[in-house]
């Protein structure tokens, strides 16, 4: 572990916190705490189209109501900002730059990408690895006749990383998932590539979040080597189920923070049955975030997706 963790929670403003993202953010506030490190907060929203109105404020309303705060952030400011993605443009622009050795323009169109994921090549989240298509036109033709994006050449080999929270994970990046895609044709950096960036140009040394990023990794990973940033410890937290064992959404109004607020949750109790859920109390009622700080231990925490609903069934009766 490193001796002085700089860790971060990175929400999207693309809609309403939900119980999921909560209990991710306070592990990630939690580690910091518990260390005496510092916290920073960084809003990720790139993805404009889908940037809801106001969600940015209700989102850092719902977090300080839990009781948590940030030594950095868009609202306190810091030495590493701006920390809204949108405004780190010329950070991701200057990143491409570096590794355009590694780039290449690809015109696949999603039609083509659903035909290629129709194929029998394995069950993939992301669907099958991209084949290098345009890696072997561009070798043909100098400008592409369509608006492109740009793929990153990865490396061939496997990754290893060993996860705080997944023990030793293993992926071969280019069998797996193969070259992928930076900045997309509509010129929205992807998100495998700001986060990289940011948490470089942060230096971030923890990363905390949800167990749906885990095959994310390994692509950073690359990145992290193809940039010269040194290379975060990660945790990824397994996740919040509901009733029919399928992860919390946005649109799930039903675990969505601001909705349990209005229906009289307090926040020492919701404290207490986060806590539980994670392993760090012996039973689920309401505590305070020092008693969570007191009790943090990596290796106290569940290892297993949480269902919640009947717990929070019972409080909210």
């Amino acid at each position: 572990m490193p001796s002085y963790v700089r860790g971060r929670y990175a929400p999207s403003p693309t809609g309403e916190l939900h119980l999921g993202n909560l209990r991710t953010a306070l592990v990630a506030w939690l580690a910091v705490r518990s260390s005496r490190g510092t916290f920073i907060l960084r809003v990720e929203d790139l993805d404009q189209p889908r940037v809801i109105e106001g969600a940015e404020e209700r989102i850092l309303d719902d977090l300080r109501w839990l009781g948590l705060d940030w030594d950095e952030g868009p609202d306190v400011g810091g030495a590493h900002g701006p920390y809204r993605q949108s405004e780190r443009m010329d950070f991701f622009a200057a990143a491409l730059q570096k590794l355009e050795n590694r780039l290449y323009p690809c015109t696949c169109s999603r039609s083509d990408l659903r035909r290629l994921a129709s194929a029998p090549h394995g069950p993939q989240e992301e669907g099958p690895a991209y084949p290098g298509f345009c890696r072997e036109k561009q070798r043909h033709t100098e400008r592409p006749p369509r608006p492109a994006a740009l793929r990153f050449s990865v490396a061939p080999g496997d990754v290893f990383f060993s996860d705080l929270m997944m023990g030793e994970i293993q992926q071969n990046v280019a069998q797996d998932v193969g070259d992928f895609v930076l900045r997309r044709a509509d010129q929205i950096i992807a998100y495998q590539l700001a986060v990289v960036v940011d948490d470089g140009a942060m230096n971030i040394n923890q990363v905390v979040r949800g167990a749906d990023l885990l095959d994310s990794t390994p692509r950073q990973i690359q990145l992290f080597q193809a940039l010269d940033l040194p290379i975060p410890r990660f945790a990824h937290i397994p996740l919040v189920l509901n009733a029919d064992g399928e992860r919390l959404a946005k649109r799930d109004q039903s675990t969505n923070i601001r909705a349990l607020r209005h229906a009289g949750i307090q926040a020492d109790e919701l404290l207490g049955i986060l806590g539980h859920s994670l392993g760090l109390r012996d039973t689920p009622g309401a505590c305070t975030l020092g008693h969570l700080v007191d009790a943090f231990a990596w290796e106290k925490l569940s290892r297993k997706p949480w269902v919640c609903s009947g717990v929070l069934k019972k409080i909210m009766d």
